[in-house]
């Protein structure tokens, strides 16, 4: 469903719990990064599964995911990028290695991350990177957004989140629709847990554009990346998967497709096998 408001929230909003958490372990850092609109507790299942094999495990939020949807929508994907790297340097002296993955949006800043500090990502996993919103689950309105992107109703056009959330499991997408189906457009009471229930089409923008960023750079980065996504990913399709894959500069490189998942695989139906194919693939390069 679209949303067409004028609307601004211009609170102060400050009840938005940090979902971001960091987990101690040996001399080699998990860097997770969550999807944009999203919570860090998306990366929940893995962090653990990581940490349990000794990994230090950090999760920060991503800029101005705990203020209002006003706020969120203005935000360049500069400025959220710049705000995962400060993240990213506080913990680069401390750690020998650092392994970065990202889901979604943060899929796209953990390969910009590759390119700028190529010496210290030892290994890069991108969990249903989005290039384009090309899955299943988009309206069919989503062939006009290049051209709402040149105009300011990008800021006044939301798209609310919709069946089937990202989600295959259906215990797991009952708890968020429970939060999304009836939330109004300034409803934060449960985005900590599950993200906001719209993206602004301004965001959308904001994704493409550093989409444009990283397709540029994939051909300079040699970090060995793994890929993983839903093969019938409802919100962007294995397009995105194979477009980084044939780009990248990287000599190893792989693809691993899901049959039992939607977008959020990091919670989804086979959140185990992305934990173990994690695991796995990042045990590689652990020193």
């Amino acid at each position: 469903m679209i949303i067409f408001s004028l609307k601004e929230d211009r609170r102060l909003i400050t009840d938005i719990p940090d979902s971001g958490s960091f987990m101690p372990g040996d001399k080699n850092l998990c860097f997770l990064i969550h999807g944009l609109t999203g919570t860090a507790k998306e990366m929940n299942s893995i962090a653990q599964k990581l940490n349990k094999q000794g990994f230090s495990v950090a999760s920060p939020m991503m800029l101005n995911h705990n203020k209002s949807i006003s706020s969120l929508k203005r935000t360049s994907w500069q400025e959220l990028y710049s705000s995962i790297r400060d993240e990213f340097v506080k913990y680069s002296n401390d750690y020998e290695n650092i392994f970065v993955a990202g889901l979604s949006f943060g899929a796209l800043i953990g390969i910009l991350l590759a390119y700028e500090f190529p010496e210290k990502v030892k290994a890069l996993n991108c969990f249903s990177p989005t290039l384009f919103y090309d899955g299943w689950g988009n309206p069919k309105s989503r062939v006009f957004l290049p051209l709402i992107y040149k105009t300011p109703f990008k800021y006044w056009l939301y798209f609310k989140e919709e069946y089937p959330y990202g989600l295959k499991n259906e215990r797991l997408r009952s708890k968020v629709e429970s939060f999304y189906k009836d939330a109004r457009l300034f409803d934060y009471g449960k985005v900590h847990l599950y993200g906001y229930p719209v993206i602004p089409v301004s965001c959308m923008h904001q994704n493409s554009l550093l989409a444009k960023k990283v397709i540029s750079v994939l051909k300079n980065i040699q970090t060995p990346i793994q890929l993983l996504q839903a093969r019938d990913d409802d919100v962007t399709s294995p397009k995105n998967s194979y477009c980084i894959y044939s780009r990248v500069g990287s000599r190893e490189k792989e693809i691993i497709f899901l049959e039992d998942s939607y977008h959020i695989i990091t919670a989804d139906q086979e959140r185990d096998k992305v934990a173990e194919q994690t695991v796995a693939f990042f045990e590689r390069y652990r020193s």
